[in-house]
């Protein structure tokens, strides 16, 4: 069972223990609940520490946007504050995106990168800045429920049961708010981080849902290709959020990833 710490205001799930440790670092519209499946699957094996990001859910709200290196430089707080020199770090969508500026920041502190349906941000054309910049208005004119009731649908498989969209969308509306989520969103639009995937030195997985329609199994290969030495890897039957809607098939593809002898019948089923 996961303890609940805050750390310089971010609050954090640490499944504790002597396992290797694994940052995990959720997506614009999440929290670090949604990472709770996975660490079940995985306890024992990986020390999970989720955050919900600055001006998340039960984190506190930051002062000013903290930008893409802001960001970076909060989740190497949490490791501080943890006393963890370097860890494993997995980031989804956003998450990604925040973990690459963190290996390419601080390289020291990512023993392995693994980056689950995301992105090489959003500025990487003006189209793709200026709808991600619209994204904190939307939701001040709609409210949270609205917003994420009307996002949830694209964020799993094709014909995915109803049920599970109201529950992500439930989800969703208890993590959100702002200023925090258009501070995110706001970062996103200002990354490109095309031409710096090529800085990154930490062994890296990229994984992405099959049916992923939001960061799409192309916007990976690509990633997977310009990062040196990068593994690829898909979660069959998944849409965005495969780490959530297939928890089974994503904790196993980070285990053959982070512990590639690992006997069959020791990884999560």
């Amino acid at each position: 069972m996961s303890r609940a710490v805050t750390i310089g205001g971010i609050a954090v799930r640490d499944t504790g223990g002597d396992a290797p440790p694994i940052l995990c670092l959720h997506g614009i519209g999440s929290s670090g609940a949604g990472f709770d499946a996975v660490a079940r699957l995985l306890a024992g094996r990986l020390r999970i520490i989720a955050w919900d990001a600055p001006g998340y859910a039960a984190s506190a709200d930051p002062a000013a946007a903290p930008g893409m290196d802001g960001y970076a430089d909060a989740a190497a707080g949490v490791l501080d504050g943890l006393g963890i020199r370097s860890a494993t770090v997995l980031g989804t969508s956003w998450g990604g995106v925040i973990a690459t500026r963190l290996a390419l920041r601080r390289p020291g502190r990512v023993d392995a990168l693994i980056l689950a349906d995301s992105t090489r941000g959003s500025g990487t054309s003006p189209q793709k800045a200026a709808a991600m910049r619209t994204r904190g208005a939307e939701l001040a004119e709609r409210g949270a429920a609205e917003f994420a009731r009307a996002r949830a649908p694209r964020l799993l498989s094709p014909g995915a049961a109803p049920a599970d969209i109201a529950r992500v969308a439930e989800a969703m509306a208890a993590a959100i708010r702002l200023p925090g989520y258009g501070y995110a969103a706001e970062s996103m639009a200002a990354t490109d981080h095309e031409d710096a995937f090529a800085a990154v030195a930490a062994p890296t997985l990229v994984l992405v849902g099959e049916h992923d329609a939001v960061c799409p199994p192309a916007e990976s290969r690509l990633i997977a290709a310009a990062v040196p030495g990068a593994r690829y890897a898909e979660v069959p039957g998944a849409g965005h959020l495969a780490h959530i809607e297939r928890p089974e098939a994503f904790a196993r593809a980070v285990c053959d990833f982070l512990v590639p002898h690992t006997d069959s019948e020791e990884t999560p089923t």
